[in-house]
């Protein structure tokens, strides 16, 4: 039996059809599970669904190189549906006008803490360029964090780990701190849910309006274009 769901998987990882079974099928079991747990804030979907998929991988002794090149069919899509938060964008056009200062003064001064802060911690603790590298454009959505990481040499497995991370803890820090100070206004909580926490907190934003969404996309989308102008410069200097 086992050498029969061996020869299986070597037939199937020849092509993309494993790979995107596996990850769609993760994706589908993740939502199912969060669901059923009440929608916890510490645990959304995504993690649910990468834990799945490592398992799943490592029980099947499947070659991650092989996974990851038949997953690429799913990789491409990313660009497209970063493209598609433009329509929560424009419905919500008539509020980003009306803060378009604060947005201007607050962007740029958020997007370079959440480089500096990981990139001078790692340094300090004697991490290597690679490692420095991989950690910088940890704060900005996945399709321009993958560009970002192989222009500046890192590791794109290593950012993809710290984008994870990075998504969950600032969600949760957002949703504490709003509670905290408090902070009431749905599109303050949308653009800082973007800027810090990228597609994770995005999903967050929707979850409490679309309003919020709106703005978590704005921010989410405008982060990641200045930290692709700005980044590659700066940490070469």
């Amino acid at each position: 039996m086992t050498e029969r769901l061996g020869s299986l998987v070597e037939v199937l990882s020849a092509s993309p059809t494993l790979a995107i079974g596996l990850t769609l099928g993760a994706f589908f079991a993740g939502n199912w599970v969060f669901a059923r747990m009440g929608r916890p804030l510490w645990l959304p979907p995504v993690v649910l669904a990468a834990v799945m998929l490592s398992a799943t991988i490592a029980i099947l002794s499947l070659d991650y190189a092989r996974y990851q090149d038949g997953a690429r069919w799913l990789t491409v899509l990313l660009g497209p549906a970063t493209v598609a938060l433009g329509i929560p964008l424009y419905q919500q056009m008539h509020h980003i006008r009306a803060l378009w200062r604060p947005i201007l003064c607050t962007l740029p001064v958020a997007a370079t803490l959440a480089a500096v802060y990981a990139v001078v911690i790692a340094w300090a603790l004697g991490a290597t360029p690679e490692v420095l590298a991989s950690l910088a454009p940890k704060s900005v959505t996945a399709p321009i964090a993958i560009g970002i990481t192989e222009q500046l040499g890192g590791s794109v497995p290593l950012m993809m780990g710290g984008l994870l991370i990075t998504g969950v803890v600032a969600t949760l820090f957002v949703d504490l701190l709003a509670r905290l100070l408090p902070v009431k206004d749905e599109r303050i909580l949308g653009f800082a849910l973007g800027v810090n926490g990228h597609a994770i907190g995005t999903v967050r934003a929707f979850e409490i309006s679309h309003t919020a969404g709106a703005f978590a996309s704005l921010g989410m989308g405008l982060t990641g274009v200045f930290t692709a102008l700005i980044l590659p410069l700066v940490f070469r200097l």
